[in-house]
């Protein structure tokens, strides 16, 4: 009825203005419902709630909303646009809602245009490396905290740094990238100052803390790419002294053997990729402190982890002293090494081992993709534990959250480091790709978003639809993996690009919105730690549809205007759940990190917008109170958020470098010449050479995927046989006894026969050929 009711009385000074504004905002109001009802979606026609009142684009009743009788063609286009995708009309309607009856209030508009140790993924330090770059008030010389002072209000929450887009609304990408590189050095600076050669960070208590005796500069050597990157020529050169002076890995103290290789390890060799590969280049310094630097330090610390490795399954263990070079057993999950700890540290350990020319990296780090491989796991996903002595798997957990995650981005990732000549990396992709397609991709309800769920009990069992914030890097992943870091565009010009390649595109562009999702449902706009979802019961499982019917999720995220009539709420909210425990916000990097995958492997800029405003959340909700930093915070449904004063190294090495990344040029380290590793440090591609190979080989495998038994590897005569008789056993060890209660002898003997069969190897099948040999023979 509003839409057709006669218009109020006007005078005439606002008579043609009002009327305009009035019919502007019915047209507005109209179609944002029929978005509304639009958006929800569903995957099959007779249950089509997509359309419901059949408004297709080639129905009548669309093209009378395309003609427009009475509106105007302008503004019946213009009003389109609400359907697709949220509309410029709504829009003009609010801004004249406000001029002619005040009713938008400032909660209609979107939400994202504002401007305890170290989290494992699962003295004076000033004496020794040289003067402070602080003066007696507190501020570097013409440095970040006076030419960023008035960004920032008392509160935290009421203002950014300021940033405008180009004349005529295009954004200006280079500027965005600098108020990324302006948030990093507020944060180092504030470390600088306060906490400088510590491992963690307090931005609100100003205070930090070594992890080890002399501090392991986890901070610093975290962050050195980031810096390079960025041209912060004064901060590196001050961490390059520190490194020098200050830096010694002879300590006696246990460390994580994965986190200090990727953190560590993986920052002293980015360092010397960027300052070797591109002199000049990236914050070129003249210390005389030599480029070597970087590799004689992590030379020293690989040697150290290796001790790790001392195990009778070559399997790291979960600790090493940095000291005695020994192996140390996890405290809990009853000695278990992560799954994806000791399958992550391949890219760091083989890139050493390629500087150095010592084998033993690349051997001792090869050797347990080996041993992880021949347990023979279905469908390529393993539980996220093994143990470290036997090289066997405990439980069945599976998961691509924590302790799972980055095992399967260096099957991919280990294959593109050496430049495609190690199949076998790519074989095991694969086959955990379609596994993960088969078992753990489902859907939500009721808006149908592509979850990349967890068996926490097995493949055989019930799936939990809950996605960890850390299974968010697997969007960019799999376009990494698609395109081998090539642009779509580029990729589908070759002769191998194939329909399922086309498929693993739109998967990772679901699973990006999925991601996306997880920030534009909370009241902060930033994700919690753990998301659950509402799915349909029973659950819709990917492997079930095919590309032409598969569910559709919302076409946009866009919120909706606060107007009559209209669901305003985040698109997604009756299907994302997070709860008060997961509602954390650990300033991870790994959405990000895949909008930069998806940005630089699409060419979408939608996922430059996504960054944009995820950026501006983080610079709203996550600043301490006096703007001289940032922090995790303890609740994303909260405003304020709560902070947890501590400011994680990935933010400065991982998070913000992305985020600089994603708003900088394409040609800043092409993914088709890099690798980067699961902490964002970059890795040149390298061709294998004369003194490295793949040293292993998969066991045969059937084409159900799985190993196929020794005696069937063998065509012709069976193993057994030699000539025309059965191969003499001289001993057989029986390693199995159990209970038996037999009626007859011939009971017995069939049991008997079975351990021997099974003890030698041998199938029923060869036992018969070796029955019927015999037979043979004395005929």
């Amino acid at each position: 009825m509003w839409l057709i009711a006669p218009f109020p009385t006007c005078d005439d000074r606002t008579d043609t203005r009002t009327r305009r504004g009035l019919l502007f905002i019915r047209i507005a109001l109209f179609l944002s419902l029929l978005y509304d009802v639009h958006r929800v979606g569903f995957f099959h026609d007779d249950m089509n709630n997509r359309d419901p009142f059949s408004l297709r684009r080639n129905s009548p009743a669309f093209n009378l909303l395309q003609g427009g009788a009475s509106g105007g063609k302008r503004a019946v286009q213009a009003s389109q646009q609400v359907v697709v995708a949220g509309g410029e009309i709504v829009q003009q309607s609010r801004g004249i809602l406000k001029d002619t009856a005040g009713s938008v209030t400032e909660e209609s508009t979107m939400a994202y245009t504002s401007p305890s140790g170290p989290t494992h993924r699962h003295g004076d330090s000033w004496q020794s490396s040289g003067q402070s770059r602080f003066n007696a008030n507190g501020y570097a010389p013409g440095g970040v905290s006076e030419k960023i002072g008035d960004m920032f209000g008392s509160d935290r929450k009421g203002s950014l740094p300021m940033y405008k887009d180009k004349p005529g609304g295009t954004a200006d990408w280079d500027e965005r990238a600098e108020r990324v590189k302006e948030a990093f050095r507020v944060s180092f600076a504030d470390y600088e100052k306060h906490a400088w050669g510590d491992d963690e960070y307090h931005p609100v208590a100003k205070d930090g803390k070594k992890m080890v005796p002399n501090g392991l500069g986890w901070i610093i050597v975290d962050a050195l790419d980031t810096m390079m990157l960025m041209n912060l020529t004064t901060e590196l050169e001050h961490s390059r002294q520190w490194i020098h002076n200050n830096l010694t890995y002879d300590q006696d103290h246990d460390v994580s053997t994965f986190e200090t290789t990727i953190r560590m390890l993986g920052g002293l060799l980015s360092a010397h990729y960027l300052s070797s590969s591109f002199p000049g280049v990236y914050a070129p310094v003249n210390d005389g402190l030599g480029d070597d630097m970087y590799v004689e330090k992590a030379t020293d610390l690989a040697d150290r982890l290796l001790g790790a490795f001392d195990t009778q399954s070559g399997v790291p263990l979960a600790s090493v002293n940095l000291h005695t070079m020994k192996g140390i057993p996890s405290h809990a999950d009853a000695g278990a090494s992560s799954t994806a700890e000791a399958t992550s540290v391949q890219l760091e350990m083989k890139y050493l081992a390629k500087l150095t020319g010592e084998t033993q990296y690349w051997d001792r780090a090869e050797h347990v993709m080996k041993v992880v491989d021949d347990n023979d796991m279905p469908d390529g996903l393993l539980p996220i534990f093994i143990y470290a002595d036997q090289g066997a798997f405990r439980g069945n957990n599976i998961r691509l959250g924590s302790r799972g995650d980055s095992y399967y981005e260096y099957l991919i990732k280990q294959f593109l480091q050496t430049s495609q000549q190690e199949d076998v990396y790519e074989s095991m992709w694969n086959e955990s790709m379609a596994g993960i397609k088969k078992h753990l991709l489902t859907y939500s309800r009721p808006s149908n978003f592509t979850v990349l769920a967890e068996r926490p009990n097995g493949l055989d069992k019930g799936i939990s639809p809950k996605m960890d914030h850390l299974v968010c890097f697997m969007p960019g992943t799999i376009a990494l993996a698609t395109t081998g870091g090539t642009s779509v565009a580029q990729a589908r010009k070759q002769g191998s690009w194939s329909a399922e390649h086309e498929e693993d595109i739109v998967l990772a562009e679901e699973l990006m919105k999925t991601c996306w999702g997880m920030y534009t449902i909370t009241p902060t706009g930033l994700a919690g730690e753990i998301t659950y979802f509402n799915m349909h019961d029973p659950p819709l499982m990917y492997e079930d549809f095919t590309d032409d019917n598969r569910p559709k999720s919302p076409r946009t995220l866009d919120r909706l205007p606060n107007l009559p009539g209209v669901d305003s709420r985040p698109i997604g909210t009756d299907d994302y759940i997070i709860k008060p425990s997961d509602a954390h916000n650990l300033q991870r990097p790994e959405t990000v990190e895949s909008l930069f995958y998806m940005w630089r492997i699409t060419g979408d800029e939608k996922y430059r917008n996504w960054g944009w405003q995820m950026f501006e959340a983080f610079m709203k909700h996550t600043a301490v109170a006096d703007g001289s930093g940032y922090s995790s915070i303890s609740s994303v449904n909260m405003l304020p958020p709560p902070l947890k004063d501590n400011m994680e190294s990935f933010w400065l090495a991982e998070t913000l470098k992305y985020f600089y990344l994603l708003f900088s040029p394409n040609d800043m380290l092409p993914l088709t010449d890099v690798v980067f590793n699961t902490e964002a440090h970059p890795f040149p591609r390298f061709q294998l050479g004369k003194l490295f190979k793949t040293g292993w080989e998969r066991k045969a495998r059937d084409e159900e995927g799985r190993l196929v038994p020794e005696t069937q590897k063998h065509e012709g005569t069976p193993s057994v046989l030699d000539g025309m008789g059965p191969k003499k056993i001289e001993t057989v060890h029986l390693t199995e006894t159990r209970a038996v209660a037999t009626s007859t002898l011939a009971d017995a003997e069939v049991l008997a026969m079975t351990l021997l069969m099974r003890q030698a190897r041998v199938s029923p099948l060869d036992l018969f050929s070796v029955v019927r040999s015999e037979e043979r023979v004395q005929r």
